[in-house]
């Protein structure tokens, strides 16, 4: 998940600064990794020298199977990389960058795929050919598909979906012919234990929900329900999957949709912070949801059960406020990027949760607020980032709290960005 955002991130700064991503793989990665000392291996088969049965070989080079093969093989790529000018991010240690005066080239690196851009287009030649020369190499083009995601560029923006994946999750869990929902849970449904309930099989439940764990990357507008939904993955019930199958029935009137990031959008950095007090029926425990734009481009979210029961609705707003730490880890990537931000606006709408951060009095008040909660206060005193207010009707983290009407559900699903991809903005 957090290669995925690195991506997300990547992607609306290029789409902002106007240049496109192109990608390339490389042909048996782990096989150009270098063995460090002596390590031996029998024989394979249908390749023994029968004059010497009894021989081993010698590894020089690591082999698909070893556990050191990934390390070996990035410490190879990094080392060669290293070599050729470019700088390790300073968080993401798979993102390289090279700067040439005012221009750069930014390498996202996975395993064997490589995502690279720059303003400049003699850096992208550079940087092929002296891969190229290093390594077998495939140049696949403009980024297209990535990690399940199927990425279109345009002058317009970059648009980003799964339907190719919630076809196949409609397709395997035989829900192909299903009726369309307008939206993914109703706002009277509460999900509870259901001792009594009638139970279902536990293991086509769970793929069911991993399988959606995995699309929310993309799909932040199911975001709640599933993480809802696995919270009883233990021992499911027929009323869990019924809850469960009716985001499939969403998701097959909405295949086509994903996220827009439109281009040359002003370049700056905004969170969005909220809470279901007690939203949890279960321990009363309240949900986190938070959000995080770049321009008009959503970069990163969550929906969370917090840890602890709050026992306010300011002390539930002010731990989720807390737990918009991610906002140092994209300030760096952006700074990695060329890209420096200061006092990054965090939008709550409860003004008690804002003043904890300012009254000292009152903070003194709420000793039972677990210390590691308070860690924010530091960094808005330094001016790392600012909570401000926000009215409810325009917190667009509400979607990741609680189920909302359909109307409120379509107008924050558009402002975060979320659309079909033949009716864009």
């Amino acid at each position: 998940m957090a290669r995925l955002e690195a991506v997300r991130l990547l992607l609306a700064f290029a789409c902002m600064s106007g240049f496109k991503l192109f990608q390339m793989d490389v042909k048996s990665a782990f096989l150009n990794g270098i063995v460090n000392g002596d390590m031996y291996v029998s024989q394979p088969p249908g390749f023994e020298d029968h004059k010497y049965l009894e021989y081993v070989y010698n590894l020089k080079k690591a082999l698909y199977g070893l556990k050191q093969a990934p390390r070996q093989w990035y410490e190879r790529l990094s080392l060669f990389l290293l070599s050729h000018d470019y700088e390790r991010g300073k968080v993401d240690k798979t993102l390289f960058i090279k700067k040439a005066g005012l221009d750069i080239i930014l390498v996202q690196i996975y395993v064997d795929d490589i995502v690279f851009g720059s303003f400049n287009a003699k850096l992208c030649e550079d940087f092929v050919k002296a891969m190229q020369g290093e390594f077998e190499m495939s140049m696949m083009g403009e980024l297209s598909f990535f990690l399940s995601l199927q990425v279109k560029q345009s002058k317009e923006g970059i648009f980003v979906c799964q339907s190719k994946y919630c076809k196949n999750i409609l397709k395997k869990f035989e829900m192909e012919a299903c009726k369309a929902a307008t939206t993914p849970m109703s706002t009277n449904c509460y999900l509870a234990a259901d001792d009594a309930g009638p139970e279902v099989n536990q293991t086509m439940y769970r793929g069911l929900i991993g399988s959606l764990l995995y699309l929310t990357t993309r799909r932040l507008d199911i975001m709640f329900v599933v993480c809802l939904c696995a919270r009883f993955q233990s021992c499911p019930k027929e009323s869990h999957l019924k809850v469960a199958k009716k985001i499939l029935k969403y998701l097959k009137g909405t295949i086509s949709m994903g996220l827009w990031y439109p281009s040359h959008s002003p370049i700056h950095l905004v969170g969005y912070s909220d809470s279901d007090f007690a939203g949890c029926k279960l321990d009363r425990k309240s949900t986190s949801g938070t959000c995080h734009l770049l321009g008009s481009s959503l970069i990163s979210w969550h929906s969370k059960k917090q840890a602890c029961v709050a026992l306010s609705t300011a002390e539930a707003e002010y731990i989720v406020a807390g737990s918009c730490a991610h906002i140092l880890w994209i300030k760096q990537q952006l700074e990695d990027f060329g890209l420096k931000i200061n006092k990054v606006p965090l939008l709550c709408d409860n003004t008690s949760a804002i003043n904890l951060t300012k009254n000292q009095v009152q903070h003194s008040r709420t000793k039972h607020i677990k210390i590691r909660n308070h860690f924010f206060r530091d960094h808005i005193n330094n001016g790392d980032w600012e909570i401000k207010f926000v009215s409810t009707e325009s917190q667009l983290a509400d979607i990741f709290t609680k189920p909302l009407s359909k109307d409120k559900f379509y107008s924050l699903r558009n402002e975060l960005g979320i659309f079909d991809m033949h009716v864009l903005p």
